[in-house]
């Protein structure tokens, strides 16, 4: 079951710790460990191409903007479509793109950022599967020193939606003590390919006045 929480400002997250039970997450984990086609890319921080700190890959009906680079379509794997299926039914939103993360072990991270690429519509719903050893998901407000952080177990389920992706960073940190991989899916809804806007009848600020 969900446990939303509300974060103020028309931000919020839900999350149920036990979205799949062990032996779906465990099976799940195993088969896209080793079926998925993982690749180490290099982005650009600060005006340097280095290599990011995991592997990934993606799968998706439309190219999607990622740390400034175009992810091309590509098919989605039987088990990332049933996923996405099942998402879709219990949220009522045609998911058409997932990133796949595979974190190694606690070096491997991600920083903080938000998804709020334009394409994805003003208050997008950002759907996130994890699978392997616990990892802490850390969000922390854009514009105050408000954070919150939370285990993200085996088989759990996080949603971010409303005004999130607007008002908070999230990551997911280092820790050296971590040895064993996670896996973790994010699966959202393109509206258009990158540099699609929203019409601006849409945007829920208009709506309010």
């Amino acid at each position: 079951m969900l446990k939303r929480t509300d974060l103020g400002g028309g931000a919020w997250i839900a999350h149920n710790p036990t979205w799949l039970s062990p032996s779906e997450a465990s099976e799940h984990f195993d088969t896209l460990l080793t079926e998925l086609p993982w690749t180490e890319r290099s982005i650009n921080a600060r005006g340097k191409q280095v290599l990011q700190p995991r592997l990934i890959t993606w799968a998706g009906q439309l190219p999607y903007l990622y740390s400034g680079q175009v992810l091309e379509p590509l098919p989605m794997h039987p088990l990332l479509d049933q996923l996405s299926q099942r998402l879709q039914t219990q949220f009522d939103l045609p998911f058409n793109h997932v990133v796949a993360n595979l974190y190694r072990n606690g070096q491997d991270r991600v920083g903080f950022h938000a998804d709020d690429e334009p394409e994805l519509g003003y208050e997008p719903l950002i759907v996130s599967v994890s699978l392997g050893v616990t990892r802490r998901f850390v969000l922390r407000q854009k514009y105050r020193k408000r954070r919150k952080s939370l285990a993200l177990k085996h088989g759990s389920l996080l949603v971010m939606g409303g005004t999130c992706q607007h008002r908070w960073y999230h990551a997911i940190t280092g820790d050296i003590s971590i040895t064993q991989p996670r896996i973790n899916l994010t699966y959202r809804y393109l509206r258009g390919e990158p540099g699609w806007r929203a019409p601006r009848q849409e945007d829920p600020r208009q709506q309010r006045r």
